[in-house]
C-alpha cells in the first residue's frame, strides 16, 4: 500500500501537522480492515451447519444451509450427499428481516438425513454461485451408543424367540417400534432374508414402560424358515416416520419432521438335520396331530354305499406346503377314490400352524368285517428337542348287505369270463319274442328323446337363463352350511336344485339325487337327513357339507346328459 509522502511525519517539520497526519492515517487503516472484511463476508455467502456431530447408525440429524450473496435463484446439488448419507426430507425458505436498523436477507435449506454406515465421515461442501460451505466432520456410532441413550425418543428393538434352530425350523422375528411422541406416516422395509422363506404373520400395538417412560410400541412377528444350514443373518431394518401431530388445515405441516430409524441386525446358527431321525420326511414341529372324520356314521357301512372319510394333519410350526402326503389305501373289497387335498396356513402371534386335509371317498363291493391300517407319521419335537411319532390307530368296522355282482378289485380291470360255453335248450319263438322288445324298447327311448327335447326348447327364455345362473345361488348356500340350522339348509339346497333342473321341480332331494346320479348330491342329502329325521339325531358335519358344495360347484351335468358311473366323479380315484 502506497502512503502519500505528506501523510509522513518528518521530524524536521513543525508538530502543528502531526495531529492531521495522524487522522489521515486512521481513516486509510480504517479502509483497508473494512475492505478485507468485505472480501470476507462474501467468501461465507454460503454456510453450512449441523444440529449435533455425534450419533448413532439408526438416528438422524439436521443440516442448515444458508447462502446470503445477491444472486438468486438455483439450489446446490444435495445429490453429493447420498454417497454417504440418506435424504429423507429438504425444506427451502426465504426470510428477510431487520436487526438493529439493519436489513438481512437470505435463503435456507433445512435438509434431514441419515447416516447409511459407522465410523468418521464427512458432510460434503456444497456449491451455489460460485460460493462452497466447508465440510462437516461426523461420528457415527453403533446403535444404541449414542449419547443420547435411553432418552432418545424413538428406537428400535429386535428380539428373536431361539439363538439356534435346525433347518426348515419356524424362528419367530419380532420387530418393536418404541416412541414417546406422535409418530404417524410409518413406513418400513419388508424383511427379506436370503436362503430362507420370510412370512409376516401378526401385528400389533401397544404400550409399554420403561425406566417409568410410557412408550407406544409398534410390533410386527415374522416367521422364518430357514432352507439350508449354517448361520442365517438377519438384515437390518429401516423405518422412516413423521413426528408430530397431523394438522389436516395444513398444507405444509412446518412442524412436523421425519425421522429414520434402522434397527440392529442380528444372526443365528441353523443346525443341519440330525444324523440320528429316521422319520421319511423331516418335520421339525412344535406340535403335529392327525384326526379322522366320517361323512356319516360308520356303524352304518352298506354294501355299494359311498361314505366319505376325512383326515385333518395339523402342525404348529410348520407350512402346510411342508406337510408330506398320507399312504394310499389298499384293502381288498373296498373301492377308494381320493379327492385333490387341501392346504391351508393359519398365522398367529405363535407363528404358522399348517394343515393339510385329505378327502377319500369309499366303496364296499362286498360285506364282512374290515380294518383301516393305521397311520404313523414321525416328526421333531422342537421343543423337546427329541424325535416322537403321532399315529391315527387302525379303524375296524362292519359291512352289511349283499355283495356287488361283477365288482371290480380296486386297481384291476373287470376280469373277462373264461368258462366254457354251454348248449342251453330253447323252445321255439324265444328270439321272436327278444326281438320285438327290443324293437319296441328302442322306439320307446326314441319317443322319449324327441319329446324331452322339444319340452326344452319350449321353455321360455327366462326360465333357461335362471336354471343357467341356478350355480351363482350355491354361495348363498355355502353361507347357509356355514351356521344355518339343518333344517334351514335343506330348504336351500331344495331351492338350488330347483333353479338349476326345473323338470325336476316335483321330486324331492332323494329322487332327484337318484335321478342325476350324482354322488355329492346323494350325500349332501344324507347328511341332512341324519341331522332332521334320526333318532337321537346326529351332529351335522358342516365341515364335509362345504367340501361337498365345493365339488357342486364344480358340477358340469345336466339332466339330459347321460349320467355318469361313479368311479368317474373321482378322475384321481383307482378302480
Amino acid at each position: 500500500m502506497v502512503i502519500p509522502a505528506e501523510a509522513i511525519i518528518s521530524p524536521h517539520r513543525g508538530h502543528q501537522f502531526t495531529g492531521f497526519h495522524v487522522a489521515h492515517a486512521i481513516k486509510l487503516l480504517f479502509a483497508v480492515l473494512l475492505l478485507l472484511v468485505s472480501v470476507t463476508a462474501n467468501a461465507q455467502d454460503l454456510t453450512a451447519s449441523v444440529d449435533r456431530n455425534e450419533l448413532a447408525i439408526n438416528e438422524t440429524f439436521t443440516l442448515t444451509l444458508r447462502y446470503s450473496g445477491n444472486q438468486s435463484g438455483g439450489q446446490p446439488d444435495f445429490n453429493l450427499l447420498q454417497q454417504d448419507f440418506e435424504l429423507l426430507s429438504r425444506q427451502q425458505s426465504n426470510q428477510y428481516r431487520v436487526i438493529n436498523g439493519k436489513a438481512e436477507s437470505f435463503v435456507e435449506w433445512t435438509v434431514v438425513l441419515a447416516p447409511l454406515k459407522e465410523g468418521k465421515l464427512f458432510v460434503p461442501s456444497l456449491h451455489l454461485h460460485g460460493q462452497v460451505s466447508d465440510a462437516i466432520p461426523m461420528t457415527i456410532n453403533k446403535a444404541g451408543e449414542s449419547p443420547a441413550g435411553n432418552d432418545r425418543q424413538a428406537f428400535l428393538e429386535v428380539e428373536l424367540d431361539k439363538n439356534a434352530l435346525y433347518v426348515q425350523e419356524q424362528l419367530l422375528v419380532k420387530v418393536r417400534l418404541y416412541t414417546t411422541v406422535g409418530l404417524h406416516d410409518i413406513a418400513t422395509d419388508p424383511l427379506q432374508i436370503a436362503g430362507a422363506h420370510v412370512e409376516k404373520v401378526d401385528e400389533q400395538r401397544f404400550e409399554r414402560r420403561i425406566n417409568g417412560v410410557g412408550h407406544a410400541v409398534y410390533e410386527l412377528t415374522y416367521a422364518v424358515f430357514p432352507e439350508s444350514s449354517g448361520e442365517l443373518q438377519i438384515p437390518a431394518l429401516n423405518y422412516v416416520a413423521v413426528t408430530g401431530r397431523r394438522d389436516p388445515f395444513s398444507l405444509f405441516n412446518r412442524n412436523a419432521q421425519r425421522i429414520r430409524l434402522r434397527s440392529e441386525a442380528k444372526s443365528v446358527q441353523v443346525k443341519p438335520k440330525p444324523d440320528s431321525y429316521s422319520g421319511s420326511h423331516w418335520l421339525p414341529a412344535a406340535s403335529l396331530g392327525m384326526v379322522q372324520s366320517w361323512s356319516k356314521d360308520p356303524e352304518e357301512f352298506k354294501v355299494g354305499e359311498p361314505i366319505t372319510r376325512i383326515i385333518t394333519l395339523r402342525a404348529e410350526g410348520l407350512r402346510a406346503a411342508q406337510l408330506p402326503p398320507l399312504p394310499a389305501l389298499d384293502v381288498e373289497g373296498l373301492k377308494t377314490y381320493p379327492d385333490q387335498p387341501q392346504k391351508e396356513d393359519q398365522p398367529s402371534t405363535s407363528g404358522i400352524t399348517g394343515s393339510r386335509i385329505e378327502t377319500t371317498a369309499i366303496v364296499a363291493t362286498k360285506p364282512g368285517d374290515y380294518q383301516l391300517p393305521p397311520i404313523t407319521i414321525t416328526w421333531w419335537d422342537s421343543k423337546s428337542g427329541r424325535q416322537r411319532a403321532t399315529q391315527l390307530p387302525a379303524f375296524r368296522f362292519h359291512i352289511s348287505g349283499a355283495p356287488l355282482i361283477n365288482a371290480a378289485q380296486p386297481g384291476t380291470v373287470d376280469a373277462i369270463p373264461t368258462a366254457s360255453p354251454t348248449t342251453v335248450p330253447v323252445e321255439p319263438g324265444f328270439w321272436q319274442k327278444i326281438a320285438i322288445a327290443a324293437i319296441a324298447s328302442h322306439l320307446f327311448w326314441i319317443i322319449y328323446f324327441f319329446y324331452a327335447r322339444r319340452r326344452l326348447l319350449s321353455l321360455e327364455p327366462s326360465m333357461i337363463s335362471k336354471t343357467t345362473a341356478g350355480s351363482t345361488d350355491l354361495g348363498q348356500l355355502k353361507q347357509l352350511v356355514e351356521a344355518a340350522s339343518p333344517e334351514e339348509v335343506q330348504a336351500g339346497l331344495r331351492d338350488w336344485v330347483k333353479n338349476r333342473w326345473p323338470t325336476l321341480r316335483t321330486l324331492s332331494l332323494e329322487s332327484a339325487a337318484a335321478e342325476l346320479n350324482i354322488f355329492e348330491l346323494s350325500q349332501f342329502v344324507g347328511i341332512l337327513n341324519d341331522a332332521i329325521y334320526k333318532t337321537p339325531k346326529k351332529p351335522i358335519n358342516r365341515q364335509q357339507l362345504q367340501i361337498l358344495a365345493e365339488r357342486l360347484m364344480r358340477h358340469k351335468d345336466h339332466p339330459e346328459e347321460k349320467p355318469r358311473e361313479l368311479p368317474d366323479l373321482f378322475s384321481g380315484g383307482t378302480v
